[in-house]
């Protein structure tokens, strides 16, 4: 009998790999249920292919027109809970949390809590609400398995040895289109300059995140929060040709990598199949035709948006949430040409820092932290335009 796959965020760009993924495990798996936020259009076209139990739109539009436009026998749910219902309507061997941004955490909170294996693309939940997703992993027995490559990188070394014979772990960065850039040079920054990746093809989203090196601050809490580890012990190396997704060093010395190819279908298929390997559409990896790796230390002074990842990760409690929804909202301005580059991590430092702190927060207290910090970055940038 085939596995049952809910991929959550079908429309983006971890959704697309996940898709030719489960096309190349297709004799395993079927499409249970697909998710996405307002692109009813690819909905539609991914649910004709797929012929899932039921799809979610989280911001429809047109219901009905787009009801009609489903194959027979498909259900659909609508509405800004769309996700969580279609978790509890379907049953599912894994779901796959690619919805970006803080809109992911009540249906990554779900699925937890049914108890299903989730296959982690979306580090905002973990970066909001970590310590209450991972105790109620414990709780239900749910699986989180990181699909960051990252994060990957880590859950495959750890493997290795044992989590308490673990020294440190370093992620490593690409460093961005602007990793030699001087500061001076990073206040005139274009859109078109931050989304121009060295390496990686993502979102554009995660893309200026990786630009401006707030996507290593959210991942220093992901690991954080994942592994248990405590902040002096997680470390951020840049690595330009991204071939080392992140390394584990245990006690004896030993440093165990995970080497590949930039491609976020193999951490995607490790996810569905762990702990079995198969065949994978992604790159294949030739050290020889790389040639050399190098590795440099990170520049807190021209990227201070890692500085904050770690604040935000030793003082806890909503700071996560604060950073997260202050970025999300500060990237936004950025692309609409609001603000400037460096005012991204700038802006985001306002709403961690002048939040109102809460140590043991639920998820209203996350979503309310979620919705001042954005608040606050659109007023302190009306500030700076008067």
């Amino acid at each position: 009998m085939k596995k049952r796959a809910i991929l959550l965020g079908c429309a983006g760009s971890i959704g697309r790999s996940s898709l030719d993924v489960l096309d190349g495990l297709a004799d395993e798996w079927d499409v249970a249920g697909l998710a996405t936020g307002s692109r009813g259009g690819v909905l539609t076209q991914l649910a004709r292919r797929y012929r899932p139990q039921a799809v979610a739109l989280a911001n429809p539009q047109r219901v009905e027109d787009m009801r009609a436009g489903l194959p027979p026998g498909v259900r659909l749910f609508h509405g800004p809970a769309a996700a969580v219902e279609l978790l509890d309507a379907v049953e599912c061997d894994c779901v796959i949390a690619a919805i970006a941004g803080a809109a992911s955490l009540p249906a990554t909170l779900r699925a937890v809590e049914l108890g299903r294996r989730v296959a982690l693309a979306n580090k905002e939940s973990l970066v909001m609400a970590g310590e209450m997703l991972m105790a109620l992993a414990r709780r239900t027995g749910a699986e989180i398995i990181p699909v960051d490559s990252e994060h990957s990188a880590v859950f495959q070394a750890v493997h290795a040895g044992r989590v308490e014979d673990v020294r440190r772990i370093v992620l490593t960065a690409s460093g961005g289109p602007f990793r030699t850039w001087p500061r001076e040079k990073l206040r005139a920054a274009t859109v078109a300059q931050a989304l121009n990746h060295p390496t990686w093809d993502m979102g554009p989203k995660i893309t200026i995140d990786s630009a401006t090196m707030m996507n290593k601050a959210l991942e220093v809490i992901e690991a954080h929060r994942l592994f248990d580890l405590p902040v002096d012990r997680i470390e951020v190396a840049v690595h330009p040709e991204s071939i080392v997704h992140s390394m584990v060093e245990f006690r004896d010395g030993s440093v165990i990598a995970q080497l590949g190819a930039p491609d976020m279908r193999t951490p995607i298929q490790y996810a569905l199949t762990y702990p079995v390997r198969r065949e994978c559409p992604a790159k294949r990896l030739n050290l020889l035709d790389v040639g050399r790796l190098t590795f440099e230390p990170p520049d807190f002074e021209r990227f201070p948006a890692l500085r904050l990842g770690y604040e935000a990760a030793r003082s806890g409690g909503t700071s996560g949430a604060a950073l997260n929804a202050g970025n999300e909202a500060a990237v936004a301005l950025f692309r609409e040409g609001a603000i400037g580059f460096t005012d991204i991590a700038a802006l985001t430092e306002r709403a961690l820092k002048e939040h109102a702190w809460t140590a043991t927060p639920d998820v209203d207290e996350l979503l309310r932290v979620d919705r001042w910090a954005r608040d606050k970055v659109i007023q302190c940038t009306m500030s700076l335009r008067e």
